[in-house]
């Protein structure tokens, strides 16, 4: 998997900002010069950003600064994960609404497109990453932090569920069958999520509300297996919690006739 980016002018980029203020590159790490402030740092609205096998996933970024002589811009938002892993934005691609005299929000898109060739690559981008940048202020005041914010990369979990026979007699034995899979980026296909816990869920007919049946453990293919007794209509699904690297997902229910 991999992200569009323009990583490879990070360094020229901070080093001419920060000669042209006056500062020199090797204090372009964490630091900065004057009252500047970063208030805030909002990534894809807080929740983490879950990528697929095919689909070009958006992140908006947030970022909410203060100075006495009023924000210039946002330099860059540079988003960085496991080693080789990073997505990056420059000012032309930020834009920043003032909010008072001070103060003002700059937003920009960070993409990651798991077709693209170069810049995102391998599992192990599922993570936390560090959200850094760099915010200049009219008085040529600035301020750069390598993790401004932290925020989860994941990856796209998928559930099915199938409850056969279909119609059953009440008292028969219903057998549940499915499979949690999530994507691999190192081929850009769906595999089988292996030995997680998922629960058997059902509600009846009438009902908006599932309650579980029972706990089962994904198989050593990501399958999942169980049988339950047939009592009424109604729909079964299997609901996964998630993990750190994997989002929950739930099954579309499938509905039972009970004769």
């Amino acid at each position: 998997m991999r992200v569009i980016t323009r990583f490879a002018l990070f360094g020229t980029s901070v080093a001419l900002f920060t000669t042209a203020i006056g500062v020199p590159a090797a204090q372009a790490e964490d630091g900065g010069e004057g009252d500047i402030t970063i208030d805030k740092v909002v990534v894809n609205g807080g929740k983490p950003v879950v990528v697929g096998t095919t689909e070009v996933v958006s992140a908006k970024v947030s970022v909410t600064a203060s100075d006495d002589s009023g924000i210039a811009g946002v330099r860059y938002l540079s988003a960085f994960g496991p080693k080789p892993n990073y997505a990056q934005i420059w000012d032309d691609e930020i834009t920043c609404v003032e909010a008072n005299v001070t103060t003002s929000t700059c937003t920009g898109t960070l993409t990651f497109d798991p077709q693209a060739s170069t810049g995102f690559v391998g599992n192990n981008a599922a993570a936390t990453w560090n959200l850094g940048t760099l915010v200049s202020a009219h008085d040529y005041d600035y301020v750069h932090r390598d993790a401004a914010a932290t925020f989860k990369v994941q990856r796209h979990s998928k559930l099915t569920v199938n409850a056969a026979p279909e119609p059953v007699k009440k008292g028969k034995t219903l057998t549940v069958t499915g499979k949690l899979s999530r994507a691999n980026w190192e081929d850009n296909k769906y595999h089988g999520y292996t030995n997680q816990s998922v629960k058997l869920q059902f509600r009846k007919k009438d009902s908006s509300t599932y309650t579980t049946v029972k706990t089962i453990k994904s198989d050593s293919t990501g399958n999942l297996r169980t049988t339950v007794t047939a009592s009424t209509d109604g729909y079964f699904r299997y609901a996964f919690a998630g993990t750190a690297t994997t989002p929950a997902v739930n099954a579309a229910g499938d509905f039972v006739d009970v004769q």
